[in-house]
């Protein structure tokens, strides 16, 4: 590529070509176009000016057939490789029209925007939300494609500048039929593996890179305190330690030694900073409850101490782009937080890279849009995410600079720190992806891993009357209940095919109850309602697949965690022995129905691995998991005063946080009874 790069070049010296630039894209893509179109140091202008034709001085000599050397040929700097990446971003900025760089600070949802528009406003970023899918065509071609139209008309652009395409790819590249679903991080924080979620990361990248896709808003460093919050199962911890553990293993998985390495992908650490310290009832965004909410009542200390530091560790890591949270700090909405995003974040622990804002959150912010865009840049947001209004930002931020309401060097260090990322991903070398790594998603080798990381994060916990392992019982017969038994759309929870998740089917994979049959010659009788109307007789097994529907973000925000016991009553009175299974983001109320099974076992949101669940029960794999969470003994607990939490009594958790039982352990279970 680099020596097609420097006869081209050279070429174009020869020919006085004054082509609208482009850079090293590849030619076996669709969007490929033929190399003589790469830039000289003579073909652009630094002023935006209209591209003049380089005249050939007149001579009388013939011209004479030369061979193509490396030192005839003459790159713009800013696509040299060759130079170091601080030089081709002073160079680049130096070229770029007031316009081109508030087009790179602008980050937009695909479906708000066409490949003809990319190329008009020179637009910087673009990312699908969740369930951003190509319409139609859910498959990983169908996504290289859609992505490959975009980076090709950002190519198109004067300068050919390449876009960043970003997804939340927060368990697997999840939005994409036929890829792997790992368990959320709720489940992931049970494993306590750093080393598997690290793994974790390489595959994520891996099968998110085959798509064309370089960012991905991950790893979330979320410390939630309050388990009725909405994205608590999207933090792997209650404990800071173990946050710092689990998302900086993360981070180094799929961002690998080196961004510009073709198998490794952006992360994003998110959200700055303490979105999991929220206060019940505070917010104030539609009918959430939690989610996006204020933090009042912890001190600059505290904030420190419980929810800054995984980022330091992310910052030591390598991150280079950090989003910012919706929630307040003490009235202040973060994106409007210059001290803690200026001051501490960038200042202070040295964060070298971009800020990006959160889907739309500017606009939470106290006044109106003009003033919201100025307050939220000159607070450090680099990058703006303008899911659709994306003409009302640039005007406006436009506006802003020419009023001098925000300076020229803040939109120049905004970009400069954009571009560096870009330069560092090695985009400009090589933008467009040829489909080799399609071959990637879904192997059997990444589902394996997945299906390990669903035996460690099951967490026990009973197991009286030898319940467990199935390996041990003679059973002729089980019965198995609940829709969550059979269905990996809410087996695998939210942010999965859709934002707020779906019911139905995964490309490969398997459900809970797939995972058990193929244990077991024993008849397997599966009903949704627990009713078993059509079959004569009990069972020697009955296990209940209960839980929550998937949810994502502050449609989970939820004041009443109590489990809904039918089904478990139902099954007591068809099966000698019961067996529960929860499917759920976050530990439930399930204080008094703990007694009306002989077995619980916490499955979390496994993904789409389901088999593992099953390789667990039939004793292959001991119980591993232990709780990352405190669990409640009842929901006016919530939120727990972890400074201050009782180890017994009634004021205690049901379970402590690090409690799991394995298969050598005594699973008997005392519940107190409490008033």
């Amino acid at each position: 590529m680099r020596w097609i790069l420097l006869f081209t070049g050279y070429w174009v010296l020869l020919t006085g070509c004054a082509n609208v630039p482009t850079t090293g894209r590849t030619t076996d893509t669709p969007a490929a176009i033929a190399p003589t179109s790469i830039p000289t140091e003579r073909a652009v202008p630094t002023d935006g000016a209209e591209l003049a034709p380089i005249e050939p001085e007149p001579t009388d000599e013939p011209t004479p057939t030369l061979e193509p050397t490396i030192e005839a040929a003459v790159l713009l700097p800013y696509l040299d490789a060759n130079l170091p990446i601080e030089e081709r971003v002073e160079d680049l900025l130096a070229r770029m029209t007031l316009e081109e760089k508030i087009g790179q600070m602008t980050l937009i949802e695909k479906d708000s925007i066409s490949p003809e528009l990319v190329t008009e406003f020179g637009i910087g970023a673009i990312l699908s939300g969740g369930g951003g899918s190509p319409e139609g065509n859910n498959t990983p071609e169908g996504w290289l494609e859609m992505v490959s139209s975009y980076q090709a008309a950002a190519l198109e652009t004067r300068l050919g500048i390449p876009l960043l395409y970003g997804v939340d790819a927060v368990h697997g590249h999840s939005n994409v039929m036929g890829a792997v679903i790992f368990p959320h991080n709720v489940g992931l924080g049970a494993t306590r593996n750093a080393g598997l979620v690290e793994e974790i990361g390489r595959i994520t990248a891996l099968e998110t890179l085959a798509t064309g896709i370089h960012w991905n808003y991950s790893p979330v460093l979320a410390v939630p305190q309050d388990i009725r919050w909405g994205r608590a199962y999207e933090g792997y911890s209650e404990n800071t330690e173990l946050v710092t553990l689990l998302g900086n293993a993360l981070l180094v998985g799929m961002q690998g030694e080196n961004l510009s390495d073709p198998t490794t992908l952006l992360g994003t650490p998110k959200h700055w900073v303490a979105d999991g310290a929220a206060e019940w009832g505070t917010s104030t965004t539609g009918d959430y409850i939690i989610d996006r909410g204020d933090v009042t009542k912890i001190d600059e200390a505290e904030l420190r101490r419980a929810h800054i530091a995984p980022y330091i560790a992310a910052i030591e890591n390598g991150a280079m782009s950090v989003m910012i949270s919706y929630s307040s700090w003490q009235g202040t909405k973060m994106h409007a937080e210059a001290y803690l995003i200026n001051e501490v974040l960038k200042d202070e622990l040295g964060f070298d890279g971009f800020i990006v804002s959160d889907w739309q959150a500017i606009d939470e912010i106290e006044g109106d849009y003009y003033s919201d865009v100025v307050t939220a840049i000159n607070a450090g947001i680099d990058m703006n995410m303008v899911p659709t209004d994306y003409r009302g930002f640039i005007s406006n931020l436009r506006e802003a600079v020419l009023n001098g309401d925000v300076s020229s060097e803040r939109i120049d260090d905004a970009v400069r720190q954009i571009l560096k990322v870009k330069f560092m991903l090695g985009l400009f070398e090589e933008p467009m992806h040829d489909g080799a790594l399609l071959s990637q998603i879904g192997t059997p080798e990444h589902r394996e891993v997945a299906r390990q990381a669903v035996r460690e994060s099951l967490v026990l916990l009973k197991n009286e009357n030898g319940a467990l392992p199935l390996s041990s019982i003679e059973e002729n017969r089980i019965f198995i209940a609940g829709q969550h038994a059979d269905d990996m759309g809410l087996q695998s929870g939210g942010w999965t095919i859709e934002w707020q998740g779906f019911s139905g089917e995964l490309v490969g994979g398997t459900s809970i109850l797939e995972g058990i049959a193929a244990k077991t010659d024993a008849e397997i009788v599966h009903d949704r309602f627990g009713n078993f109307e059509q079959v004569e007789g009990n069972a020697d097994i009955g296990i209940v697949v209960i839980g929550e529907r998937p949810y994502a973000e502050g449609q989970g925000d939820r004041a009443d965690l109590t489990i809904n016991t039918t089904l478990i009553e139902r099954m007591r009175e068809r099966a000698d022995t019961v067996i529960v299974i929860l499917v759920t983001g976050r530990p439930l109320i399930i204080t008094e129905a703990l007694p009306l099974a002989d077995a619980w076992v916490v499955a979390w949101l496994p993904g789409s691995e389901g088999a593992g669940v099953a390789d667990v029960l039939f004793g292959e794999h001991d119980f591993m998991g232990r709780l990352a969470y405190s669990w409640p003994r009842s929901i006016r607990q919530l939120p727990f005063n972890f400074d201050n939490l009782q180890a017994e009594g009634c004021d205690a958790p049901l379970f402590p946080f690090g409690y799991g039982l394995s298969y050598g352990d005594d699973g008997a279970v005392d519940v107190i009874d409490c008033p």
